[in-house]
């Protein structure tokens, strides 16, 4: 097993501007590889592009800092009246307004994945100031986006075992504008003293309570799909005490006293509407087509299934082989199995022999599509038929992950623990830091780091 242990720095390179296509590559390394020079050079490179986008933008907060705080209560209040107004259309028999169905559902969770899989990192640079009171805000924000080393409550830890539930860890390649929010918080992460301001003002953008993730919990729980990773934001960026104030409050802390202050907040400006740049979920969400979704997954599995059917069975005079012979004729062999019967579209799935060759004990077809996939044909099948069951069901209620202890035979655990002894606590400090990055804080060393970081920094202070 290969460690995880944070590489030593290596000489900068000089980066091309990133162009359209390329974020995806942009977040890899970033996410991946040494906390080197090379990977600050990517960022800042990133960033300038993001920024200058960024500034095209509308302004939507407030030209006086002083009245940051009564604007970011009026903005949760106005969450909460919408909600409330979800809530009483729901309760008088309204439909579900973001998800028709589970497929749609696990659709956003994997497009939204490049981003939670970080979820935190544009504070990384802030641990390495974990000596100055001024910015106890953010890293306090951060280390509770870590859960403070503790797995049942690690942000990152909490979305992949989301994800694995359904077999979506190891989804197939995602448009390439979905990995640019996760691409600007690792980029704000490692360029975080150069753009302080920036880090500052994503961070009031990003800790705000938004209308989607409360609809969103509501809404997964009726699916019987975990909502706990988004209740837990719920309750973590309130206003009142949570993240959302503290993002105020750390702005506040970290204003210049006597340097050109407006510099500063437009500035700061600038990081909150980074926020904007790219799908947001709600666009994500309404971008779902199921029609689309089952011929593209159809598609990317035929051609592994093209020779592995008989020829006994045909269907309007081909063979199953010869209707996966060939890309774009998936749809037209969709259309023949529900001619021939197979497939009986707006009806319990059960009735479709197609569905019983793919779902369940002794299934002819167990294990060719992963949970996801069977979701999407299943809701496809299904149809209107979805539509006129229960509108609200019974809803899931929230449980938190119960994670195993920390695995003392692990490599990297042993390693850490090795590279700590006979240190002081300060020199311990500087070993632990590089594990609370992305990469590393979710796994169990750096879930140990985190903890023994939180010890340390108390009993220095």
């Amino acid at each position: 097993m290969t460690a995880l242990t944070p590489l030593q720095s290596q000489p900068a390179t000089v980066h091309p501007v990133i162009h359209k296509g390329q974020v995806r590559q942009c977040y890899e390394r970033l996410l991946q590889g040494s906390d080197d020079a090379d990977k600050q050079a990517v960022a800042q490179t990133f960033l300038q592009q993001c920024i200058a986008k960024a500034e095209a933008l509308p302004q939507e907060m407030p030209s006086d800092p002083m009245a940051l705080q009564a604007w970011v209560e009026q903005q949760s209040a106005g969450v909460a009246r919408q909600y409330a107004d979800y809530l009483e259309r729901r309760q008088n028999g309204g439909p579900r307004e973001f998800f028709s169905g589970k497929a749609h559902a696990l659709y956003f969770l994997q497009a939204v994945a490049p981003t939670k899989r970080v979820d935190g990192a544009w504070l990384y640079g802030v641990v390495k100031h974990w000596h100055d009171h001024r910015f106890e805000g953010l890293l306090c924000t951060y280390l509770e986006e870590l859960g403070d080393g503790h797995p049942a409550q690690n942000h990152v830890v909490l979305y992949r075992k989301l994800l694995a539930e359904y077999d979506l860890s190891d989804a197939p390649d995602i448009d390439d504008d979905l990995y640019l929010q996760g691409a600007v918080q690792l980029a704000l992460g490692y360029a975080g003293d150069e753009y302080l301001p920036e880090v500052i003002g994503y961070n009031l953008g990003y800790e705000q309570l938004p209308l989607h993730l409360l609809i969103s919990a509501y809404e997964l729980s009726e699916l019987d799909i975990d909502p706990y990773y988004f209740t837990l934001h719920v309750t973590i960026d309130n206003a009142s005490t949570g993240h959302a104030h503290k993002a105020v409050q750390a702005l506040l802390q970290l204003m210049p006293m006597e340097a050109d202050r407006e510099a500063f907040w437009q500035r700061v400006t600038l990081g909150y509407r980074l926020n904007d740049l790219g799908r947001g979920s709600r666009a994500i969400i309404g971008s779902f087509d199921l029609d689309r979704e089952v011929l593209d997954m159809l598609e990317r599995k035929r051609p592994f299934g093209q020779h592995m059917h008989s020829d006994y069975c045909k269907f309007e005079g081909k063979t199953v082989n010869q209707w996966l012979s060939a890309p774009g004729q998936l749809e037209g062999f969709l259309t023949a199995m529900q001619n021939k019967g197979w497939i009986k579209r707006h009806e319990d799935p059960q009735n479709s022999r197609f569905w019983t060759l793919v779902d369940g004990a002794g299934a002819a077809m167990f294990g060719v599509f992963s949970p996801y996939e069977k979701q999407l044909l299943h809701d496809w099948i299904a149809g209107d038929w979805l539509d006129e069951g229960v509108k609200s069901g019974a809803r899931r209620a929230p449980v938190a992950a119960c994670a195993p202890a920390t695995p003392m035979d692990d490599p990297d655990v042993q390693s850490l623990q090795q590279a700590l002894q006979g240190r002081t606590p300060n020199e311990q400090m500087q070993v632990l830091m590089p594990w609370l990055c992305a990469r590393c804080h979710s796994h169990p060393a750096g879930l140990l780091a985190t903890r023994r970081f939180i010890e340390l920094k108390s009993a220095l202070r």
